[in-house]
């Protein structure tokens, strides 16, 4: 019901004059305005006419709603949702600084084109939108269309470009591009490299996010998390409502998972190479996560727990499966996670298989103490032996298990999720019955990162 009052409310503003040229996609300028002059009356030549960007029509969707839809392939309910002026302006503007978007509600310098009567129309039913100024707590209705100083979108553009303006940066991370449409990017995410930002960390896939999206005015939004030394299958939402709505797959992946395990919407694969050998070829981990302090009291780390009767502790599931043991004591696994837990596949490898994984010097430091890097029996690639460095401090090369350092040998190789792109066509339509249970999923793969495939070449001509 409430999405077919969203609907209606939105054709019937739809079918009233406007004059704004339509919108297309991100923010467009409006022109020949006059009386959105700052003063609220006509004039002010041509520089004034152009001083406003134009914002998205207002479409209130409820992410969570939308994702349990996707996620179990059936019709939304409950989609719609109200939303004030300010957290509209939020989700459309993300690269704006919290105090400058409230400073703007604060200066008055927001506006809304509002529909008001005609007195001249003889029947009184005509009608003609008026900007006026709103305020932060405003609630808007569908169709509704909010303005902003067209100075905000200069400067915003400026900034971006004057911070990455380095063209071999700017390649690298074009390179890292595995697939792009209207809703999401994904990436290969290199090893070494932090998804997030913290102390001490320069550079990161969030702090970059804007060079992988310059064409629009919305910054690409992280989905989920990678550790910084594994690699693999990376998805950003290129706008709010997508990363919204891939936050909230997410999540009921994990419920789902936690309540009956049949919701397959969103798969995972992780290529590991892991010290030792499991005692079964295939299962599944059930095994909850907790954190313990360490004895500096400064650091942190998660471990299995017996009991689940903290609120710390949060249950944790992966399937896994070998694919080849080594004679060398080593074993190539995949591994599926049906939940996402910090650290879950390094802690479920380490402490509930008995064997860690490669690199990990985290959950695995006792089996690295007595390393011992193998050498090659016969002839590789020279081209893989190659040692290289790559743009924000990466290395290309190095840190197989013939280094006394490995680098850690865990890949996100696979990742099937929903036609996100198309799911939001549906959900930003007029069609009041959303049914997603014919919607695409989508298939992403990662090539295995350089030390990985030369481990693996190793492995396999030692073992000849």
């Amino acid at each position: 019901m409430a999405m077919r009052t969203a609907a209606l409310l939105f054709r019937r503003r739809a079918a009233a004059p406007r004059p704004l040229k339509p919108h297309v996609a991100g923010l467009s300028t409006a022109e020949g305005h006059d009386a959105l002059d700052d003063c609220g009356r006509s004039g002010g030549g041509e520089a004034s006419r152009k001083r406003w960007v134009e914002l998205p029509p207002f479409a209130p969707l409820d992410a969570n709603a939308a994702a349990r839809a996707i996620s179990r392939g059936g019709e939304v309910e409950g989609a719609s949702s109200n939303a004030t002026a300010i957290r509209w302006v939020r989700r459309c503007c993300p690269h704006m600084p919290a105090s400058l978007v409230q400073k703007l509600f604060r200066l008055r310098k927001v506006k809304r084109n509002l529909l008001a009567a005609d007195t001249s129309s003889t029947d009184g039913t005509a009608g003609q939108l008026r900007p006026r100024r709103v305020s932060a707590k405003d609630e808007l209705v569908p169709g509704d269309i909010l303005f902003l100083p067209v100075n905000i979108q200069e400067s915003s553009v400026a900034e971006k470009t004057k911070k990455f303006g380095n063209k071999n940066e700017i390649d690298f991370l074009r390179s890292l591009e595995i697939y792009k449409d209207r809703a999401i990017i994904v990436l290969n995410k290199p090893p070494g490299m932090p998804v997030q930002g913290g102390v001490g960390i320069k550079n990161s896939i969030d702090i970059l996010a804007p060079m992988f999206d310059d064409s629009s005015s919305e910054v690409p939004r992280l989905v989920h998390r990678l550790d910084r030394d594994c690699s693999g299958v990376l998805v950003l939402g290129r706008t709010q409502l997508s990363a919204s709505i891939m936050h909230a797959i997410f999540r009921e992946k994990t419920a789902d998972a936690l309540a009956d395990g049949t919701q397959q919407v969103l798969q995972r694969k992780y290529i590991a190479l892991v010290i030792g050998r499991p005692r079964h070829p295939k299962g599944l981990l059930s095994a909850p996560l907790g954190k313990v302090v360490l004895q500096d009291g400064k650091s942190e780390r998660l471990t299995v727990c017996a009991g689940s009767n903290t609120t710390s502790v949060q249950d944790a599931l992966t399937e896994y499966r070998v694919i080849q043991s080594c004679p060398q004591g080593y074993t190539w696994l995949e591994l599926f996670p049906r939940t996402g837990r910090k650290h879950q596949l390094r802690v479920h490898c380490a402490e509930v298989l008995g064997t860690p994984i490669v690199g990990d010097y985290k959950y695995g430091r006792q089996a690295h103490q007595n390393w011992m890097p193998l050498s090659m029996t016969q002839a590789i690639d020279e081209e893989m032996m190659k040692k290289r460095k790559l743009p924000f401090g990466l290395a290309l090369g190095g840190g197989s298990i013939m280094e006394e350092q490995p680098k850690l040998h865990l890949h996100c190789k696979q990742m099937i999720l929903p036609d996100i792109s198309a799911a939001l066509q549906r959900l930003q339509s007029s069609d009041t019955d959303l049914d997603f249970s014919d919607l695409e999923r989508l298939s992403f793969v990662a090539p295995l990162p350089l030390h990985m495939r030369l481990s693996w070449e190793i492995l396999k001509s030692v073992g000849k």
